[in-house]
């Protein structure tokens, strides 16, 4: 009874599917392995992956391997492979002898059995994780579907990585992340043979890892404020969530290298322990980003002992090779000031701060190979001299890395433009605010580990590459998720798969195979969002043309009338022609059917808005209020002073981003004069933008204040009243201070924004 019971279940769901058979589905079509393999040769036939399948090895160190896929396998399909009477194994060996790399393995698949032969357990693992994937994607997705055979391609497979750091870094200090969240990206990282995860645990704002011996350090360095006294963010990591986090890894393959920053990016631990600092403090964690003035002092003694007694600890917990002690983003003037630290220079014989520097780095480098393990610095370490078994993290581009590997110094090459995964990946007008510029997954893949100005005798010094996921504008684990994926699939075959072998339209294909084993994780990943606009509020006179475009080419549908579009709207074929109000809602859509965010632009007919008229004089209005104001609502009865006539706006403040302890409010009024008529984009680093009088610009409550967001006006030529409020408040750790003051505009001959010019202001 109860199977006949579950067979209609699953009758019905088996209805209910776009095909009879998931292997049917267009994604799953063809090989999609990602990274591609060395060798691969397609064969003919399949192998039938069923209940009288099982796995069969005499290696009891391959046996919790076999158990891990087998548990994946069975979750989805119900078939054990590890119990009963088989008739097509799946059989796993070790053969040290095979002429690969220890992550090397060899894979064939007949239509009566599969052999993986890897060249150590972790290339059994890796041949394991190219079985699954060319199974079709739903294996990943952890739960039952009936009615479908499994079957995999006929194939001979010779494989291995042609790098052996293939890394994932993630930022857990500037928003502390939860070590189950880190555990669901190590499974992932796993599926695509990533093989380190780079675990940022300090920072200025939060100290992260439990050090028993030093208790301050997360009494006090675990939790971030706002100016205004509330908790921004707060957490740490036990001793035993890290080991844990450490166990799950390696079980997975993957060594953890936990980052603790030093000598500067330590405002956290001097909170907890000024007296190790220069000046002595007080301290508190830093509620915002950038670079901190105070180090630790590497004039005292007492800050070695510190540092050691953290490490001992650390070693403890992690047992990679590699421990990262960071070096990056050091300003030396504290120790330009300190007795100490001078003393230190002339007792060493050092010429400089950037000896200091080096000093500092190589006494705890010597220290960590005394214990017997190595160091990995950011390519700052480079500039006071960095001792020759360093390893060096290039990320200011690959100058750096091509100095290193040249000198004999191993490296890891992790430059910004290529391989930073909070810079954003599309458009300003679609993407959320983020660092750096436009870095998309073709980018990220064109990318190539070993410049061509490294010596050719000395490439092999370069190990690898990673992707960096920091988080100044990231700020909760969904937007980790989509910041990272599928870019990090870039990152992992361009460190995998032989550089003659990379095809970045195959690649295209098979990341939408991908996207499906992603959506068996619950991953948030990116789908890119139709661009064209530059704005979602715009305005034209007479008719306007709309093109649209997203950055991989996915089919776009849109709706006319209001409604949310969805694959059964209107394709998107060529640029929309308007001639009236409109609001036009458009969806880009995967192979698989899943849709991007809905984008909506609203496009206004208009005449242009006449200019005023009558006499004006340099300069504009300028009114100030001190305090502290979570938005214009809250400031709109305070007492400002009384207005008084300034040339131009005022200038950042560079006192008060180094303290960011004094909040105000400035409101700017005047006119601004145009040469024509036409359409213009406005754009602001402040809080509200109002032209004419009507509110075109406003950014209360949001989290930070960028150029992201624009809006198109029709202007007569002429002068045109506007009202700019600068409120330097900060929010969630974002101050407005280090952002210039002004509005920007866009003219109709003009290619790029441009701030409004004094010239053109008056009152």
């Amino acid at each position: 009874m109860k199977k006949q019971w579950w067979a209609a279940i699953c009758g019905l769901l088996l209805s209910l599917m776009s095909c009879n058979n998931v292997a049917e589905r267009v994604y799953n079509q063809g090989i999609n392995i990602i990274p591609k393999p060395k060798e691969l040769i397609e064969k003919e036939g399949v192998f039938v992956l069923d209940g009288h399948t099982r796995f069969q090895t005499q290696s009891e160190e391959l046996r919790p391997i076999a158990d891990y896929f087998a548990q994946k396998i069975k979750l989805v399909t119900g078939a054990n492979l590890l119990k009963g009477d088989a008739k097509t194994n799946i059989v796993l060996q070790v053969d040290s002898t095979l002429p690969l790399n220890a992550e090397g393995y060899r894979l064939e698949v007949s239509p009566t059995a599969v052999e993986i032969i890897g060249k150590s357990p972790q290339g059994v693992f890796y041949g394991l994780q190219t079985l699954m994937q060319l199974l079709p994607a739903e294996i990943e997705g952890g739960k039952r579907i009936c009615g479908t055979k499994w079957t995999i391609p006929c194939v001979s497979v010779t494989d291995e990585p042609a790098f052996s750091h293939r890394g994932m870094h993630l930022d857990a200090c500037r928003h502390f992340t939860p070590a189950d969240f880190i555990k669901k990206q190590l499974d992932v990282m796993a599926m695509f043979k990533l093989n380190r995860f780079h675990w940022h645990l300090t920072e200025d704002q939060l100290w992260t890892p439990e050090i028993k011996k030093h208790p301050r350090l997360i009494e006090v360095g675990s939790v971030r404020y706002n100016q205004d006294g509330t908790v921004a963010t707060q957490g740490f990591y036990t001793q035993e969530e890290m080991k844990e986090v450490v166990a799950y890894a390696a079980e997975r393959f993957i060594t953890v290298i936990p980052e603790i920053e030093m000598p500067g990016h330590a405002l956290a631990a001097l909170a907890a322990y000024p007296e190790l600092s220069c000046t002595g403090g007080p301290f508190q964690t830093r509620p915002v980003w950038g670079i901190e003035p105070e180090l630790f002092c590497a004039g005292k003694e007492e800050t070695f002992h510190f540092l050691e007694d953290v490490l001992d600890e650390i070693l403890a917990i992690f047992p990679s090779e590699y421990i990262h002690i960071g070096g990056d983003e050091c300003p030396f003037v504290r120790w330009e000031q300190c007795p100490l630290c001078q003393k230190r220079m002339k007792d060493e014989n050092l010429k400089n701060e950037a000896e200091l520097h080096s000093y500092f780095l190589c006494r705890i480098e010597k220290y960590l190979n005394s214990k017997g393990r190595k160091i990995i610095g950011w390519d700052e370490i480079l500039e006071g001299g960095a001792s020759p078994t360093a390893t060096v993290m290039s990320w200011r581009g690959d100058v750096d890395g091509i100095k290193a590997a040249n000198s004999g110094n191993h490296v890891i090459m992790t430059p910004g433009p290529y391989c930073y995964l909070d810079y954003r990946q599309g458009g300003r007008e679609v993407e959320p605010l983020s660092m750096g510029p436009c870095t998309t997954l073709e980018k990220i893949y064109s990318f190539h580990p070993v410049p061509d100005a490294i010596d050719s005798a000395k490439q092999h010094y370069v190990l690898g590459a990673q992707g960096n996921v920091w988080r100044e504008y990231i700020f909760d684990t969904d937007h980790i998720e989509y910041m990272a994926y599928p870019r990090i699939l870039a990152l992992a075959e361009l460190t995998w798969t032989p550089v003659e072998k990379k095809d970045y339209a195959d690649f295209s294909r098979r990341i939408n195979n991908a996207c499906v084993r992603l959506d068996g994780h619950s991953i948030n990943y990116h789908i890119p969002i139709p661009e064209g606009p530059i704005g979602d509020d715009m305005e034209f006179v007479d008719t306007v043309t709309v093109p649209f475009f997203n950055t991989r080419n996915y089919p776009m549908y849109y709706t006319l009338n209001g409604k949310t579009p969805t694959t059964n709207s209107t394709l998107y074929e060529q640029p929309l022609f308007l001639d009236a109000t409109t609001t036009i809602k458009i969806i880009s859509v995967l192979p698989s059917g899943k849709t991007s965010r809905v984008r909506t632009i609203n496009y206004v007919k208009t005449d242009y808005a006449p200019a005023f008229e009558g006499e004006t004089s340099p300069g504009i209005w300028m009114r100030h209020v001190d305090g502290l104001f979570a938005n214009s609502e809250a400031y709109k009865n305070a007492t400002f002073s009384e207005p008084k006539v300034i040339p131009y706006f005022t200038p950042v403040d560079l006192k008060a981003l180094d303290d960011y302890k004094t909040p105000w409010v400035e409101i700017y009024e005047g006119y601004f004069e145009v040469s024509e008529d036409g359409i213009y984009t406005f754009a602001i680093n402040s809080e509200e933008l109002w032209v004419n009088g009507k509110l075109i610009l406003d950014y209360n409550n949001k989290v930070a204040r960028n150029l992201t967001v624009r809006v198109t006006k029709a202007l007569a030529k002429g002068k045109h009243h506007f009202q700019l409020n600068k409120n330097n408040s900060i929010k969630k750790g974002f101050p407005d201070t280090w952002r210039e003051t002004t509005f920007y505009i866009q003219s109709p001959q003009d290619e790029e924004l441009v701030s409004v010019k004094e010239s053109q202001l008056s009152h």
